[in-house]
């Protein structure tokens, strides 16, 4: 059995006895002040366990051989368990692109628990979701798209809408050395960590927590198509320039990106 220390997914210093379910109940859209006060005083800390039908959706053989040789680089369970993730969430996806390397997760637990997996690929046309409802936004690996485009103001806007007080904005995204300016770390791929906490906290939301689960200290940011020349794209001819054999077995060696993961809450 797999047990998840929070002590071990965040940096913050919250209780030890805090383990696989991080997060209280979620309340409900239309819950009286008599009933937010009754739902927080049953809160007990949780015991540490398996959410066994997220481990089934992680297991399946359903999941494309591909995506399941990244899980060592990307950390399923212990990511989705840190940001949250319960039975019967309705869970909204942005941008999933089209492979879908969380949804083939989401999809199926949703299904499994009663839940409801919602996925986005234009936030600011439709959350797929009536304001209010959503229990929690993903967003993996779009800031630095949005930074360049000029849209993470509306983006964060539009996802603080659709969430429900108390609702969960989950984040992970490349992370480049803090203190850069995004708009030259954008076009690599990569963004100050400390810009996307600030850019979230002004739409509104709350840091709740963040950790180094999909930290990559190999990553030392240097490469010469950006994020991309990682695994998975592994870009290796651009512009005129090609990598050497060597090159591109160091840059393998590597892995997939360092990476923030970020778990932000809409006030109650």
């Amino acid at each position: 059995m797999r047990l998840i220390a929070l002590a071990a997914l965040t940096a913050f210093a919250l209780p030890t006895t805090v383990l696989a379910q991080a997060l209280p109940a979620m309340p409900t859209a239309n819950e009286t002040p008599a009933q937010r006060a009754d739902r927080r005083a049953a809160m007990t800390p949780p015991v540490a366990q398996e959410d066994a039908a997220l481990q089934a959706a992680i297991g399946s053989d359903t999941r494309p051989a591909a995506d399941v040789a990244r899980d060592v680089y990307r950390h399923p369970f212990e990511t989705l368990t840190f940001w949250g993730l319960q039975p019967g969430l309705t869970v909204v996806e942005i941008e999933p692109g089209r492979a879908g390397w969380w949804s083939q997760i989401l999809q199926p637990y949703a299904e499994a628990t009663g839940g409801r997996y919602v996925a986005v690929n234009r936030p600011l046309e439709t959350m797929g979701v009536e304001d209010g409802q959503a229990d929690m936004v993903i967003v993996a690996r779009a800031f630095h798209n949005w930074h360049r485009g000029g849209r993470t103001d509306a983006y964060l806007a539009a996802f603080f809408k659709a969430l429900k007080p108390g609702g969960v904005l989950a984040v992970e995204q490349h992370r480049s050395v803090d203190g850069l300016n995004p708009d030259e770390t954008a076009p690599t791929g990569y963004m100050p960590e400390s810009w996307v906490i600030r850019a979230a906290q002004n739409a509104g939301f709350v840091l709740d927590a963040r950790s180094e689960l999909n930290a990559n200290a190999a990553d030392d940011r240097d490469h010469p198509f950006g994020v991309w020349t990682l695994k998975p794209i592994r870009r290796t001819e651009q512009d005129g320039r090609t990598l050497t054999a060597e090159e591109r077995a160091a840059f393998d060696a590597i892995g997939e990106s360092d990476r923030m993961t970020l778990r932000f809450r809409k006030p109650e």
